[in-house]
């Protein structure tokens, strides 16, 4: 089969052998996604060799005998239905797994990061439970956000946020936006920080908020999400939040970035690490139509224009480059 190659960082396309992991479902790719990470692995944020991509939705297309569903016609998922995974694949017997902790899986593969290759292929391999069935009324263009739209999910599930709460969000990109359209639905008094000119006119367009830079208020904001990544954003997320407050990292960061822990040990800061988040939940508000992130699709490519796609979604403030096998 074809796929996008990572090795030293530097990416190729490539024919490559159909995957065939024991025990997992192979799934055809119809629609990937290129995301930031998949950005910071090209410029050597992770070693990692094989295929990229994490981003996607799929149809089943076999089961191998350990993946096999029940026989009795309950399961949700069989040959043919669409599905989307989380890009998580546990062990299921470590004391992080044991206790429910599973994303945190002591000898975890992670889809297109780390020890498993991902979807910039025609077909990936990934386990049953792995796999979320989508609603016929969710399009392929709108299920592909369903990890990052899952990921913007998991700031509610780590920090409660009320309504009438004062909330900033540094940063409006790929998944900033998708934050936005979630923690709107929240009633709280959201704020966002976008440097870009489509990004300004996609969250008006929805009816959210925008500040300026010289008009965020130092120490007030009771949760400050910082969605840019930079040392920049950082420093601007950590000044908004007041005493006792929340202070949510939604990105990688490449480097080291200077913290006074001083200061946020004296202010009393709560410090959340965000990743990963809950996939049916996401794929419910996409169902409602809640929210819409095909609004962020940018450019569309085949699998062989590959390493254009990567060229364009690498360009500052593009938003969401898709990748159809």
């Amino acid at each position: 089969m074809q796929a996008v190659w990572l090795e030293n960082n530097h990416l190729d396309l490539r024919e490559v052998p159909s995957p065939s992991r024991q025990g997992e479902v192979l799934v055809r790719v119809r629609l990937t996604g290129i995301c930031g990470t998949d950005l910071e692995l090209v410029r050597g944020y992770y070693p990692y060799t094989g295929i990229p991509g994490h981003e996607f939705v799929g149809e089943v297309v076999g089961f191998s005998l350990a993946a096999s569903p029940p026989g009795d016609g309950s399961a949700p998922i069989a040959v043919g239905t669409r599905v989307v995974g989380e890009i998580n694949a546990a062990c299921g017997e470590c004391e992080q797994c044991l206790h429910g902790r599973s994303m945190h899986c002591e000898k975890r593969s992670v889809l297109g990061i780390i020890a498993r290759d991902g979807v910039f292929a025609e077909y990936v391999n990934l386990p049953l439970k792995n796999l979320h069935p989508v609603p016929d009324s969710v399009p392929d263009e709108m299920a592909v956000f369903c990890e990052p739209l899952a990921a913007a999910l998991e700031i509610q599930q780590q920090v409660h946020i009320q309504p009438g709460q004062s909330i900033l969000l540094v940063g409006a990109g790929r998944l900033g936006q998708l934050v936005a359209q979630t923690l709107v639905l929240t009633g709280a008094n959201l704020r966002v920080l976008a440097r870009h000119a489509i990004q300004k006119k996609l969250l008006t367009d929805r009816g959210i908020a925008l500040v300026d830079e010289d008009a965020i208020l130092p120490r007030h904001y009771d949760v400050v999400v910082e969605a840019t990544g930079s040392t920049d954003g950082f420093e601007i997320a950590r000044k908004a939040v007041r005493p006792r407050g929340n202070l949510v990292l939604k990105s990688t960061y490449k480097g080291d970035i200077s913290l006074n822990m001083s200061a946020i040990v004296v202010d009393e800061i709560n410090l959340t690490g965000s990743r990963c988040g809950p996939f049916e939940p996401a794929l419910r508000l996409m169902e409602q139509k809640l929210v819409d992130p095909t609004v962020l699709v940018a450019e569309q490519y085949s699998l062989s224009q590959a390493l254009q796609a990567f060229d364009s979604a690498a360009r500052a403030g593009m938003l969401k480059v898709l990748i159809k096998p």
